[in-house]
């Protein structure tokens, strides 16, 4: 398995997982990743800002996900809770699997490159959110050690349950 950066060559590849999770929340009834979000453009941008990342399987695609340590401006504000800590972070973003590789621990794999990837830049924080009917994401994240912090709530107001994790050397 590769981790590594994507780039444009690998925009159909990440498209395809994303449209996968997308219908799946569909078909679950979850209203997250709906109304053409993430789309190709959104992927582009993370690619250029060098936010993107895919994880290779045999030259195939097989997961993907967006990290920034640039901050999050709607992770300013949190209800009914706290942040674990304010210190420098990173925010994970947009993470999928191929369907056919779900339950095969790709998306744990994909957090411990992130993590490791904090420890070299000294960053001891990572933040994410979700949406509050995504338990198979909010199961992923409890099982990696994220504490859930609170609500957050996205540029269009859509609520999201927020996550962080405490990175030891």
């Amino acid at each position: 398995m590769i981790f590594r950066q994507s780039v444009e060559s690998d925009i159909p590849g990440i498209m395809d997982i994303i449209h996968q999770a997308q219908a799946y929340f569909k078909e679950q009834g979850i209203d997250q990743w709906q109304n053409g979000y993430p789309n190709r453009e959104v992927i582009l941008n993370d690619i250029k800002n060098h936010y993107g990342y895919v994880l290779l399987n045999d030259d195939r695609i097989v997961g993907t996900l967006s990290v920034s340590f640039d901050g999050e401006k709607t992770y300013e504000s949190i209800y009914h809770g706290n942040w674990i800590s304010h210190q420098e972070y990173a925010v994970i973003h947009r993470l999928a699997v191929d369907s056919n590789f779900k339950g095969t621990g790709l998306s744990s794999i994909m957090l411990k490159h992130i993590e490791e990837m904090c420890l070299q830049k000294g960053v001891h924080s990572i933040k994410l959110d979700t949406h509050k009917d995504n338990h198979s994401m909010q199961k992923l994240v409890k099982k990696n050690g994220f504490q859930y912090c609170g609500i957050i709530y996205l540029q269009d107001q859509s609520e999201r349950i927020a996550f962080e994790k405490i990175l030891e050397e």
